[in-house]
């Protein structure tokens, strides 16, 4: 794994939280994107080298809303940046990991993703991201 790629927040109101994270930060989120796979709208802000992934749900029964339900709003997952994530979900599924794909999957910012299951990750939602070249 190379660096930390992004923070993953989930919130309720995606519009609310970019208003909140613009004055926070100091500066607008740089994309917003649908992701159909995910059942996600997200939106991405630059803090100095760290990038923040807001996450809002797109249906009431999706996985951020229920986790929202649960846990309420906050820290939802932490991502990892990797240059071959097929050897990555290999790795770390021989390492005993759970992966909750077999295959990446197109994720937001132009990534492909894999999540691994927080109970095989200490309690942390990991998500592994590589850039695309498509």
């Amino acid at each position: 794994m190379q660096k930390i790629e992004h923070i993953g927040i989930a919130v309720k109101d995606i519009e609310a939280s970019e208003q909140l994270y613009t004055l926070l930060l100091g500066t607008p989120p740089y994309k917003r994107e649908v992701v159909e796979s995910e059942g996600v709208i997200t939106s991405f802000f630059r803090a100095g080298p760290n990038k923040i992934e807001l996450l809002q749900s797109v249906s009431p029964e999706g996985v951020i809303a229920r986790y929202i339900e649960k846990k309420g709003e906050g820290i939802h997952h932490i991502a990892y940046a990797v240059t071959d994530i097929k050897s990555e979900m290999t790795r770390l599924k021989e390492e005993g990991f759970r992966l909750l794909s077999e295959e990446p999957k197109k994720g937001a910012d132009n990534k492909l993703i894999c999540f691994l299951h927080p109970k095989t990750a200490g309690g942390v939602l990991v998500e592994l991201c590589q850039e695309r070249e498509d």
